[in-house]
């Protein structure tokens, strides 16, 4: 009887076990994350993060949240297209330039039987996939910039992002990649940084509609630019600078940790 009853704590300990382990592992399981897929060196996923493919989660397919989302990195707000194909589908996916609700209005094709877009995802990775306002002679690129995710012409007007700053008007305002001078980031997307319109960026207004400012501007002697989120404390980490000295503004300047916001035409 008594080696029955032993028996018997045994089993009901063991199967107590295997049900934790089981709940355990269950809580663990990341979410499920759409993502580009084809990238050879970069991936962006739905929740509008961008990663290395080797950063990535194997499991999940979500890229770490350790960057900011929606980063448009390369990309000509103005124009919406970009020098990177994953980078263009972060920016396309934040809200503002976005919706859901429009993104599924647009046809994925001309015809007619063409089906529409599922969401903002599905919508952002068709149309930064190609688009036929990039291309010139049939198979050749305008610009760098040729992965773009603007509205078909009928719809534009419902997700366009204007700058209400009258000095802004007809200029394309491109965001740099990390540690790029205004003087290059206006070059690959085919343009001339405008000097004389730095001043009109210099803003927070203006900084805070193409950034995700980390609190508040912080008013400086360096370019208008964003911080890395991964730079040293003592550099404002994630925030906007605007610069006191109107004197210093120049399109050649650049920071490792800096993205600067140009004016280009």
């Amino acid at each position: 009887m008594a080696r029955v009853s032993v028996l018997l704590f045994v089993v009901l300990v063991v199967a107590s076990f295997q049900r934790g382990s089981s709940q355990s592992n269950i809580s663990s399981t990341p979410s499920f994350c759409r993502n580009t897929v084809q990238g050879r060196s970069l991936q962006a996923d739905e929740n509008g993060y961008v990663c290395r493919v080797q950063d990535s989660d194997f499991e999940s397919g979500c890229c770490p949240k350790i960057q900011e989302p929606y980063q448009c990195y390369g990309c000509n707000v103005t124009a919406k297209c970009c020098n990177a194909y994953e980078y263009c589908v972060a920016c396309c996916l934040n809200p503002n330039q976005t919706s859901n609700d429009v993104a599924r209005k647009v046809k994925v094709a001309h015809h007619a039987s063409a089906g529409f877009y599922k969401d903002g995802f599905d919508f952002c990775l068709g149309r930064c996939r190609h688009d036929s306002r990039s291309v010139v002679h049939e198979n050749a690129y305008a610009t760098e910039s040729h992965h773009c995710f603007s509205l078909p012409t009928n719809l534009s007007s419902q997700a366009i992002r204007m700058v209400d700053d009258n000095s802004l008007e007809s200029l394309a305002i491109v965001i740099s990649r990390q540690g790029q001078s205004c003087e290059t980031a206006c070059k690959l997307s085919g343009l001339t940084c405008q000097l004389s319109k730095l001043p009109a960026v210099n803003k927070c207004s203006v900084l805070q509609k193409y950034f995700n400012c980390r609190g508040p501007c912080v008013a400086s002697i360096d370019q208008p630019a964003q911080v890395s989120p991964s730079a040293a404390r003592h550099m404002h980490p994630g925030a906007c600078y605007f610069t006191t000295q109107a004197s210093a503004l120049s399109c050649e300047a650049y920071n490792k940790h800096w993205r600067r916001l140009c004016p280009c035409a």
